[in-house]
């Protein structure tokens, strides 16, 4: 037989402490890339799973330097509303934003504020010229549902707007001399070309950190599939404007996840395309020969993930990171390390094996910000979480998406399970302690960037009595 290898988890090993130059940890420097393209400040990036990631976990993540993958799980209608809700909650200017027309009814105003979370409308006519404004205090008290909207607006007459092309610092002082809320931008025909917000000004330089594209607006990602409907769906997210397109399959070294892969590679030559999942140095190459911009690794070695003791298969998650990393490296394309990170130090050993950025569920699982509300249980607060092949997961996507009947149920195969997480409050309360972990841990290593920490790290195995020697023992925790 031929020597089988070993594979290594990251309670396997530690890293060395180093003689180290960094007076502080807030000397370190935590920017990444999570593309070939895409630089965050921080490099978390919050699971595409039903549990973990909507439009707010998204948002959260983008306004702390990271970013927030959208989960696949819903209609392609519903998942580009997600990404929409992410790419209007800040921007300097909205491109398109929301209108209605001077004879629409209070009834359909109502409608479509609850619908897109608004809290006003530009007016205009059916030439798209801007006849007013319809503000939340127009209509909030209103009871006649068959008003119209050019009975309450601000007329035209009565606005303040500006050209295509106002900066920011004019913007700001526009809205501080007049005390407005809104500011449509207009061509010489009156025509709607741009909005700008005072919620949009207040917010552009108030997490100067925040992950944004180049008009102010939170960056966010969106998982598709590999087969059925995963055009489509990739271009309509296109559309909306989401900033990277997440490959979500168990097996990214399949014929089936490949061609996929190639297919939007061929079709959309500008989206940036994250591939995966894969555990080996073949599955990094193939997914990079075929155009993928990053490479997401990680075969069963998340908390709810049961694929190794379901299928059997999968690599020890530090050597998979190491080996993985060490190929695309030299392609100049960034590894995304999945799951496994049970520690807040298991962050730093990934990032140290190679990787650019971590992506988390259990993490930020259970807080504010993840899909789902709070049960309370013996006394104690939690939220539901699970892996997106655990058996609920598969059965709600057969029921939901696919109109299978509850007796084709028997069928599931599941390769992860459900439970109940604690809950934990806000998700930026989390990101914050990861954060001062990971800069201490880079402090140990004598590494102010995270380049800095592949060229310095240095690991050493431990064995299970190491491991257990590194927790606290001997002890009674208060």
């Amino acid at each position: 037989m031929k020597e089988i290898p070993l594979g290594l988890t990251y309670d396997d090993v530690l890293l060395v402490p180093q003689r180290s130059y960094i007076d502080h940890r807030t000397d370190v420097s935590t920017k990444t890339k999570l593309t070939r393209h895409l630089e965050l400040q921080t490099p978390f990036v919050s699971a595409n799973m039903d549990t973990v990631t909507e439009a707010e976990m998204a948002i959260a993540l983008a306004r702390e330097g990271g970013i927030g993958i959208i989960h696949r799980f819903m209609s392609i209608e519903e998942q580009v509303h997600e990404v929409k809700k992410v790419k209007r909650h800040v921007g300097f200017v909205l491109g398109n934003p929301y209108v209605v027309s001077p004879d629409d009814l209070l009834r359909k105003v109502w409608k479509y504020a609850n619908e897109r979370d608004v809290d006003g409308f530009v007016v205009v006519d059916e030439k798209n010229r801007v006849v007013g404004i319809l503000s939340k205090r127009d209509f909030m008290f209103e009871t006649n549902m068959q008003k119209k909207v050019k009975e309450m607006m601000t007329p035209f007459r009565k606005l303040i707007v500006e050209k295509v092309g106002t900066t920011f610092p004019q913007a700001r002082k526009i809205f501080h001399q007049h005390k407005i809320e809104k500011l449509p931008l207009v061509d010489d025909n009156r025509q709607l070309m741009g909005l700008i917000t005072a919620r949009s000004v207040q917010n552009f330089e108030k997490f100067p950190y925040s992950t944004k594209d180049s008009h102010g607006r939170y960056r966010v990602g969106a998982a598709i599939g590999v087969v059925k409907d995963f055009m489509e769906r990739a271009m309509e997210l296109i559309k909306a404007g989401v900033d990277v397109l997440v490959i979500d399959v168990a097996h990214g070294h399949n014929d089936v996840a490949l061609r996929a892969v190639s297919e939007i590679r061929k079709k959309f030559k500008d989206i940036d395309l994250i591939g995966g999942n894969v555990a080996t140095v073949e599955g990094t190459l193939d997914l990079i020969e075929r155009g993928v911009d990053a490479v997401k690794v990680g075969i069963g070695p998340g908390g709810l993930c049961t694929t190794r003791v379901v299928a059997g298969v999968g690599v020890p998650q530090f050597t998979a990171v190491l080996e993985c990393a060490a190929v695309a490296q030299k392609k100049k394309i960034p590894i995304i390390a999945d799951g496994g990170t049970n520690y807040p130090g298991d962050i730093v050993k990934a990032l140290a094996a190679g990787a650019s950025t971590c992506m988390l569920a259990g993490w930020f699982a259970g807080t504010d910000e993840s899909p789902g509300g709070v049960i309370m249980r013996k006394g104690m607060k939690y939220k539901v979480h699970r892996g997106s092949a655990s058996f609920l997961a598969v059965a709600d996507r057969k029921i939901k998406l696919e109109n299978s009947s509850e007796q084709h149920l028997n069928t599931i195969v599941a390769e992860g399970v459900e439970a109940l997480v604690p809950y934990k409050g806000k998700v930026s309360d989390v990101i914050y302690q990861l954060l001062g972990a990971l800069r201490s841990g880079m402090s140990y290593c004598n590494a102010k960037t995270i380049p800095d920490l592949w060229k310095n790290a240095q690991f050493i195995r431990v064995t299970e009595a190491g491991f257990r020697e590194s927790k606290a023992h001997n002890i009674e925790e208060l």
